[in-house]
């Protein structure tokens, strides 16, 4: 059975949320011929300029009935486009016709103002965030998320992970053996789970925040010891309450959420990487408790520390 899929561009989209599941789906149809068939559509026939202004050629829309997989690239253009109620309507009539509907990044705004994703739940870009829970309350929004499936709806964060997302319809559709040899090729981790952290907001806090630089840096050296505000203000040479103020409007997060979060990020090398046991990792790594360790792993990654062992090591067997 081949399985019909329309990717959904506009001008001003992102290139690579295009292009990536297109790889991955062409890539899959090579173990398994006629899987799938691939076509890139958008409201005019012809080529649609990307954000980087390189184009791609679409198709004219097509309303047979025969569609199997929608999905809708992100992109900058996305914030026009979902304000078009010619692409919204179009959207909503193929959706109608489709098995099962999907969004890249910020792809996510045209299905939402379609309608498509009220009440259910769905995640995006991290940074866009704050502007897609203003014009879709009715969502349920779970920022934290690379990918996430409710009923027939699918969406994901960013570039890599309309990758992951299309490696975990691939392995619905032909198999978990299909889609580990559709990532190797692609030399992509197989198959992330959904609930993992968008590791680029994790990331994301020590770039740019000039002033602060030296203390995550100086912190990150020190992980097994206590971080408190008092000890990290002192180091800073000010207030404890200024530096919390000062620290939060500069790096977006509190002083104590972002060590947790350099503790989680040394955890999950330590994790991934090392014969260490979870109980020494836990210490190393300042969360002392293994049982503290596990709960922020779950919060932050979807998964306790023990399956992300599993899964690394599944992988490094399988390369």
């Amino acid at each position: 059975m081949t399985r019909r899929i329309d990717l959904i561009i506009f001008p001003g989209f992102q290139i690579l949320d295009a292009a990536g599941p297109i790889a991955a789906f062409e890539i899959a149809g090579r173990y398994v011929p006629g899987a799938y068939a691939l076509t890139v559509r958008a409201l005019e026939e012809g080529g649609v300029a990307s954000s980087a202004g390189v184009s791609m050629k679409a198709a004219p829309w097509e309303e047979d009935g025969g569609l199997d997989t929608l999905i809708v690239a992100g992109g900058d253009g996305t914030r026009a486009a979902f304000r078009q109620a010619g692409m919204l309507e179009h959207v909503s009539a193929q959706a109608r016709h489709a098995r099962r509907v999907a969004s890249v990044c910020s792809g996510a705004f045209i299905l939402a103002g379609a309608g498509l994703l009220d009440g259910k739940r769905a995640t995006t870009h991290w940074s866009a965030v704050g502007e897609f829970s203003r014009y879709f309350p009715q969502v349920r929004l779970e920022p934290d998320r690379i990918w996430v499936k409710d009923g027939r709806m699918w969406s994901s964060a960013g570039i890599t992970a309309g990758i992951d997302l299309s490696l975990a319809m691939i392995a619905e559709d032909l198999g978990a053996d299909v889609a580990k040899r559709t990532a190797q090729q692609l030399v992509v981790y197989q198959r992330r789970p959904s609930g993992q952290s968008q590791f680029s907001a994790l990331l994301d806090m020590d770039s740019g925040v000039g002033r602060f630089d030296a203390i995550l840096a100086w912190a990150r050296e020190r992980l097994a010891e206590p971080l408190t505000v008092e000890r990290l203000a002192d180091h800073a040479a000010m207030s404890p309450r200024h530096f919390a103020r000062a620290f939060t409007a500069a790096v977006g997060v509190t002083p104590a959420k972002a060590v947790e979060r350099l503790r989680l990020e040394a955890a999950r090398v330590a994790v991934e990487d090392t014969p260490r046991s979870i109980d020494l990792i836990a210490e190393q790594s300042g969360f002392g408790d293994p049982e503290r360790m596990r709960r922020a792993f779950v919060r932050a990654f979807g998964q306790p520390p023990q399956a992300l062992r599993r899964a690394a090591r599944a992988t490094q067997r399988a390369a």
